[in-house]
């Protein structure tokens, strides 16, 4: 088993396809076909079920790409860690969901940048679901979530609490009706929208009346408007959304916290341990 081997398979994977993978990889097709055939050969099981129009993985397939990754990842680290220099360098991977950037975030990536500019800093935008399986799969260094994440095989290097809030435009009046509001909601996965159906299903209110919307400041745009309301950490009201109507909302639901968390692994660089203390030092 090669290494090669190892990263056409995971392309294959990611692409659904030979021909796409070929393409990704410039390999002609019966190249990538041929590695394929000897993997299975040499694992001794098929990793993928092949389609006239591509391929997917196999209950086998999908076990031997968590594998796959491992190592990938093991052999990429155990080359960082040797040639790592001395000081914070080389790239760094952060993943983070939008909320995170309405606070202090943008001043902790301008100092952390003007101390280490040998860092070449990458950030990947998704939702806390997302974000956890590519630290996971060692896609990111590391990510900051939100909500209540599960400890196992994760180091948390810094979390803060924030209040989840129901957020109306203009000032805050008479509690809004909840069985009459239209909601400005993320897409399913994002922990604030799995408040608010909770919150609906324990007063007996159906859900109705979702805008679903992908992007934060589109979703901020819609409740500034009053075409809907939302419920969002109390972080999110600066700048031109400080204005907002906003509201407590039940305390079993009220409070959340966003963590920056990594893998547990051997390896950590000096690049993101530098960045981890400038966020434990200047907060969000």
């Amino acid at each position: 088993m090669e290494m090669m081997d190892l990263k056409v398979f995971i392309s294959v994977a990611e692409e659904g396809g030979i021909s796409r993978a070929a393409k990704k990889l410039d390999y002609v097709q019966s190249n990538v076909t041929a590695r394929i055939q000897k993997l299975e050969s040499e694992i001794g099981a098929d990793l993928f079920h092949r389609y006239p129009k591509g391929v997917r993985l196999t209950e086998k397939g999908a076990q031997f790409r968590d594998y796959a990754l491992a190592i990938l990842s093991l052999a990429d680290e155990a080359i960082r860690a040797v040639q790592e220099k001395s000081h914070p360098s080389g790239p760094l991977v952060i993943g983070v969901v939008e909320t995170v950037t309405c606070g202090n975030f943008m001043n902790v990536l301008s100092d952390f940048q003007s101390c280490y500019p040998e860092v070449s800093l990458s950030l990947v935008t998704g939702s806390s679901s997302e974000l956890l399986s590519m630290v996971m799969d060692r896609r990111l260094d590391g990510a900051f979530v939100t909500g209540d994440i599960a400890p196992s095989q994760l180091i948390f290097e810094y979390t803060v609490k924030d209040e989840i809030m129901l957020l109306t435009s203009g000032m805050a009046g008479a509690y809004p009706d909840l069985s009459s509001a239209r909601w400005a909601v993320s897409p399913i996965g994002c922990p604030f929208r799995r408040v608010l159906e909770e919150w609906l299903d324990s007063a007996g209110i159906l859900r109705k009346n979702f805008i679903e919307i992908g992007s934060l400041e589109t979703l901020m745009s819609c409740v500034k408007s009053g075409l809907a309301c939302t419920l969002l950490p109390a972080s999110v009201l600066k700048g031109e959304y400080r204005s907002l109507g906003a509201y407590q909302i039940p305390e079993r639901l009220r409070f959340t916290s966003t963590s920056l968390v990594r893998r547990n692994d051997r390896f950590s660089s000096k690049a993101f341990a530098a960045f981890a203390e400038m966020v434990r030092l200047e907060g969000l």
